[in-house]
């Protein structure tokens, strides 16, 4: 009797694994579907609602247990994408890109982790849709949260401030006004590969843009690119963080990461 029923507990437990697995199979399936239907960049696709995020409490202390990639000081532990010293500027506590010196990236490379980290777009604005306040957030250097002023600026929705930029536009828009300290809080999970390099579960992320949730457990079709959706290649499971140098003067504070 008692190997009947632990016969019977074992298969149940398998069908619950098998009903689950394809809950999240269908889950996935649904969300790209969702992300395909539309053009990269469509001009037609409905941007999000604005949203006043209200008061701001920043700066967010780092927990005990976060490394912190930039405290105000320095950029050691930051290089430029050919691994030479960053030649972005510091002052008063803050990073700023500076144009024409490429993007950066962290000396350490991270995978599934929570980042949190502060950004001002120009005080002085300059420039209208892609071109006022743009930089990015590269998870992996391969995965891109858009940093952009859309404060009473519009763009197309998937490249909008707290896009997954060619995918996921936010659910809403919370920018403040340009010159302001934002924040992002980002729960990124690495996909993973066989040892064949094929893929068996995709990236996601979850995002908070001021404290408002702008993405819930979204996942990816893939890395970013430049009006093109790729598809996922193999790679290490863990990767230098990336900012953008996209040429306007955004700045940087507070950034520290918990790893997954």
């Amino acid at each position: 009797m008692k190997k009947a029923v632990g016969f019977l507990l074992l298969v149940s437990v398998f069908f619950l694994f098998i009903v689950i697995n394809c809950q999240e199979s269908e889950k996935v399936s649904s969300e790209m579907a969702s992300v395909k239907k539309w053009k990269i960049h469509d001009k037609d696709r409905p941007l999000p609602p604005v949203v006043d995020p209200g008061p701001s409490i920043l700066p967010v202390p780092a927990p005990s247990d976060a490394e912190v990639l930039f405290d105000g000081k320095d950029l050691s532990q930051w290089e430029d994408s050919k691994g030479n010293e960053a030649q972005w500027k510091v002052e008063n506590g803050y990073m700023e890109v500076v144009k024409k010196t490429g993007s950066i990236q962290t000396k350490k490379g991270f995978g599934s982790c929570q980042l949190h980290i502060e950004w001002a777009a120009p005080a002085e604005v300059s420039g209208e849709g892609q071109g006022r306040g743009n930089s990015g957030v590269f998870l992996m250097g391969l995965y891109e949260l858009q940093v952009l002023d859309n404060y009473e600026n519009k763009t197309y929705a998937d490249g909008m401030a707290g896009a997954v930029y060619g995918q996921y536009p936010p659910l809403f828009n919370v920018c403040r006004p340009p010159g302001e300290w934002q924040c992002f809080d980002i729960i990124f999970v690495a996909p993973l590969f066989d040892e064949n390099g094929q893929l068996q579960e995709p990236a996601s992320m979850t995002v908070f843009h001021n404290y408002v949730c702008i993405h819930h457990d979204v996942v990816l079709t893939g890395p970013t690119a430049w009006k093109k959706r790729p598809s996922y290649k193999a790679h290490p499971e863990k990767l230098p963080l990336s900012l953008q140098d996209h040429g306007n003067p955004v700045r940087y504070r507070n950034i520290w990461i918990r790893n997954f």
